[in-house]
């Protein structure tokens, strides 16, 4: 049987948009402040998490999807509460996983549905259809027997293709090939966006903290509506121009607030990390000591607090914060 090669054009738009987005990445990197912005970085990650499950309809908030990731008490469906945990700790693996390995994307897709559906980083056995708010079926996806010979395809063409066609429109052509074959009976979408990540922050690191997910729930309509036409088409043309839109309009976001979320708070807790160490714990003399400040209120109102709130360090007895073996240390 003839292997499975992914039809598209490669179009101006999409040169375009490629040429646009590599000047904003230059821009980005030459920043000089931006590997001291854990904030905005972590932030931007609980976007990306968010975005991506409030897609798939989870009810959580931001803020409670934030809450939940820091440990906190949400009042919430449990399914909604088990699919943040376990989206957080997919992102988490980000530069862990291989983006040219099947055995990789099922691993993704085990911890991404951890128990909330049954087929839990296997392919699907049973048939699928994608039905649209009214009940109506607009895509059957491919018999279940052939799933994973597609899957082999689609992952065998881009190891041949990873130093042939630009990162950018490769990880786009994968993101709509897997939508369309839908290998997964459940979590497809959520693992489609993640691996678009994976792949293009195999390529520069700095996607790892690009929400790429928030701009896709903005134009939530005109997502589903590319892939939709893409199916008629019969190629990814069309839903490669739409996700280099995003990309390229999510950038421009990106840089703006990289230039304007440097605050006298985020300097703060930069100067604090750089004298903690992951999982090291130390007392509050030290770090005054350290950051050569003489007021107790002042660290912990302009330094400790802050950093706390943000989940970048931790008490070691967040009971008794008035207690004088407390300590603090940075989360790994």
């Amino acid at each position: 049987m003839k292997r499975y090669e992914p039809p598209f054009t490669i179009t101006n738009e999409i040169l375009d948009f490629v040429s646009k987005i590599m000047e904003k990445l230059g821009q980005v990197e030459g920043y000089p402040n931006l590997n001291k912005m854990p904030i905005l970085r972590r932030n931007n990650k609980i976007k990306s998490i968010h975005s991506s499950l409030a897609i798939e309809a989870n009810s959580l908030s931001l803020d409670q999807t934030k809450d939940v990731i820091d440990g906190k008490l949400v009042i919430g469906s449990k399914k909604d509460i088990q699919e943040v945990k376990n989206a957080y700790k997919a992102y988490e693996m980000i530069r862990e996983l291989d983006p040219y390995s099947i055995n990789d994307l099922k691993k993704a897709h085990g911890i991404i549905t951890y128990l909330t559906t049954q087929e839990s980083g296997t392919f699907r056995t049973k048939g699928e259809g994608v039905f649209d708010e009214k009940g109506n079926c607009i895509h059957v996806c491919p018999p279940p027997e052939e799933v994973n010979r597609l899957m082999n395809d689609l992952f065998n063409w881009m190891k041949r293709n990873k130093n042939k066609i630009h990162p950018l429109i490769l990880s786009s052509i994968f993101h709509y090939e897997f939508v369309f074959i839908h290998p997964f009976s459940d979590g497809n979408g959520r693992t489609s966006r993640l691996w678009q990540n994976v792949i293009l922050s195999n390529w520069k690191d700095i996607f790892e903290y690009i929400p790429i997910e928030s701009q896709l729930l903005k134009y939530q309509n005109d997502y589903y509506d590319a892939i939709a036409k893409c199916n008629k088409t019969g190629d990814s043309t069309l839903f490669i121009e739409f996700m280099l839109n995003m990309i390229n309009e999510v950038l421009d976001d990106f840089l703006h607030n990289t230039t304007t979320d440097i605050t006298e708070e985020s300097i703060n807790i930069n100067k604090l990390l750089d004298v903690l160490e992951p999982n090291v714990p130390v007392n509050a003399i030290e770090i005054m000591h350290k950051l050569g400040i003489k007021s107790k209120e002042t660290l912990r109102k302009a330094y400790l607090d802050p950093a706390i709130k943000e989940g970048l360090i931790k008490q070691t007895i967040p009971d008794k914060p008035t207690s004088k073996n407390q300590m603090y240390y940075k989360v790994k």
